[in-house]
């Protein structure tokens, strides 16, 4: 009978590739640099930069400080805020879900790896931990896929977003570009997708006694 441990790298593989992934989700969600906006009015944004993320807008200002210092100022997002388009809500709430499905996977990867390590040797349930968390990693990177897309399209297609007066922020930018939390959205996909292939691929090693029964 071939070792468990001997089968079974690829699936650690998977657990270090997820864990990756899932700690690029998390860092992906708290930025505040999705959408990094050019501005024309530099009154209030005096570097003419703003930045829009999934949960607040800040930008650097110099109005209310003394010379030569800056702050930056944040908008944090309210639950019900109409103005807020649905690409931002959709990711809020879709980033949420893959982090709780990330986290389940790897939990699934660990009892399965454990079990091998261990030595216990039962077929059905450590075939089966490797499958669930397979699907749940498979089912995070969706769950981040589709913010960071939307997203993506809002930014090439340049659309706006008609923030109130008190933000102090245009309803549209000069120009805007991709900021740092989509390409780290993007890396994280590709690494939750990929590690949910290899815990799908686990295939229990067949012992000789299980080859002459059949």
């Amino acid at each position: 009978m071939r070792s468990l441990v001997s089968t079974s790298h690829l699936q650690l593989a998977a657990f270090a590739v997820g864990t990756i992934g899932w700690i690029m989700c998390a860092i992906s969600m708290g930025l505040v640099e999705w959408r990094v906006w050019h501005v024309d009015n530099t009154t209030v944004i005096s570097s003419g930069v703003a930045w829009v993320g999934i949960w607040k807008v800040c930008f650097i200002s110099y109005l209310h400080v003394s010379p030569g210092y800056k702050e930056q100022f944040c908008h944090k997002f309210r639950a019900f805020d109409s103005f807020v388009p649905h690409e931002i809500y959709v990711a809020q709430g879709l980033l949420l879900v893959a982090m709780i499905m990330g986290l389940m996977g790897l939990t699934a990867t660990i009892f399965a790896l454990r079990n091998i390590y261990m030595g216990i040797v039962e077929k059905t349930l450590i075939a089966h931990f490797f499958l669930v968390g397979g699907f749940f990693y498979i089912f995070s990177g969706l769950c981040v896929l589709i913010p960071v897309s939307w997203n993506f399209y809002s930014v090439t297609h340049n659309e706006s977003i008609a923030f109130p007066p008190s933000y102090h922020m245009p309803s549209s930018p000069m120009t805007q570009e991709v900021g740092a939390a989509i390409p780290i959205g993007i890396i994280a996909v590709i690494l939750l997708l990929l590690s949910g292939t290899f815990s799908l691929s686990y295939r229990f090693p067949v012992t000789s006694s299980t080859i002459m029964q059949s």
